[in-house]
């Protein structure tokens, strides 16, 4: 196996070409005149047609698929669509490295941590799930730029995180964009290629950057098989209909009970519950709410939820369908288990602080037994920490 880590291409002048001045295949696909075929400024002749040498830059689980893909023609030598491929990622806290990394070491493909690159020749370079700014220079020095796979439809979900935003905003669309990159600008680029699909009921994001990475890398290989005239049919993003997609911080994952709907609490689980529970209060300590359900009609008409008042945040223990009850701002969610030093089923928490509580207070209300809203100080350290876990998980 081979993993290498080597300084990246040496300085040039930002142009690219002689004097700064952008390559002539850049010019062309930047609409600037000139057209690949030619030389690329450094009297290389470019590539009309494939086998492409590819750079590839990733990080997770969807860039991982984008990444086997590439790899998979690679090994197809009768296709001939990719003649050489090497992996460009970023250090991860894991010993294993993040999963583009991982696959990259298992097919025994040249891998490099950003900022360090390889030193050979490419024909374009391909990013998914990067994270990075990119700059001119580097863009430059593939003659057909460089491709991102982005999952959504720009520009609606420009940003790292457009897979959770489309789940925790309820859309009932969604799709994967292949777009060239500009410089120093996150998903803004050109659209050469874009497709939509339905968002499958009550699907996590877990379950839908599954789909959408299926999608995208068989896109990134349709466009990779026609690239020049892909990317002269590309098209400008409208003005209209822009949306951002930031990265979660711990604070997202905190639920107020008087402000988020039973849906929106339901949204924000599947959104990112597989890479931070969802956070409350319980006396003045910090609980994880770990395992969310629906509830059923029969559970919704129990007289011990309609026969009293209650506000937001009021916990009630169901004991036919052994979970939690728990009051929103317009209805009810169920909790079967939750971290509280230890996990906790539902029937083990009222078993441990629940029915104790009552004890101690016969005559209390069952309002005054309640989740309260966590509201957590802004931490740098701890959103890098998120991202890292968001990537780690992928």
């Amino acid at each position: 196996m081979r993993v290498l880590v080597r300084r990246g291409w040496g300085p040039r002048p930002v142009g690219g070409g002689p004097g700064g001045r952008p390559s002539p295949q850049w010019r062309a696909l930047a609409g600037l005149g000139a057209s690949p075929g030619g030389e690329d400024g450094r009297g290389v002749r470019v590539r009309e047609k494939p086998p492409w040498r590819v750079l590839f830059f990733g990080t997770d689980r969807f860039a991982r698929e984008a990444l086997r893909a590439l790899h998979a023609a690679r090994e197809n030598k009768e296709e001939e669509l990719i003649e050489n491929l090497e992996v460009v990622t970023v250090p991860s806290p894991s010993p294993k490295g993040l999963p583009v990394k991982q696959y990259a070491v298992q097919s025994q493909l040249p891998v490099y941590e950003w900022p360090d690159m390889g030193s050979g020749e490419y024909d374009v370079g391909v990013v998914a799930s990067f994270g990075r700014l990119l700059s001119e220079a580097l863009i430059l020095k593939f003659p057909y730029g460089m491709l991102n796979v982005h999952p959504s439809c720009l520009p609606r979900w420009r940003g790292p995180a457009p897979i959770i935003h489309t789940v925790l905003h309820g859309d009932t669309v969604t799709g994967v964009t292949i777009m060239q990159i500009r410089p120093k600008r996150f998903d803004v680029g050109p659209i050469i290629k874009q497709e939509t699909v339905p968002v499958p009921p009550k699907s996590t994001a877990k379950e839908l950057e599954a789909m959408l990475s299926r999608l995208g890398a068989d896109m990134l290989i349709s466009v990779l098989k026609n690239l020049p005239e892909s990317l002269s049919k590309g098209r400008q993003q409208p003005n209209e209909g822009v949306t951002h997609a930031p990265k979660i911080s711990a604070g997202t994952s905190c639920i107020k009970w008087e402000e988020q709907t039973s849906e929106q609490i339901f949204r924000l689980y599947r959104a990112i519950g597989n890479i931070i529970p969802l956070q409350t209060l319980w006396m003045d300590n910090t609980i994880k709410l770990l395992d969310l359900v629906e509830l059923n009609s029969s559970i919704l008409t129990d007289p011990k939820l309609t026969g009293q008042p209650v506000i937001p945040g009021s916990v009630i223990y169901h004991k036919q369908s052994q979970i939690l009850l728990v009051r929103c701002k317009d209805g009810w969610i169920g909790v079967r288990s939750v971290l509280l030093k230890k996990t906790l089923t539902a029937t083990d928490f009222y078993n441990g602080y629940l029915h104790s509580w009552y004890q101690k207070d016969s005559q209390a209300q069952p309002s005054q037994c309640r989740f309260q809203t966590l509201r957590l100080p802004p931490k740098k350290k701890q959103g890098e920490k998120i991202v890292a876990m968001q990537q780690c998980i992928k």
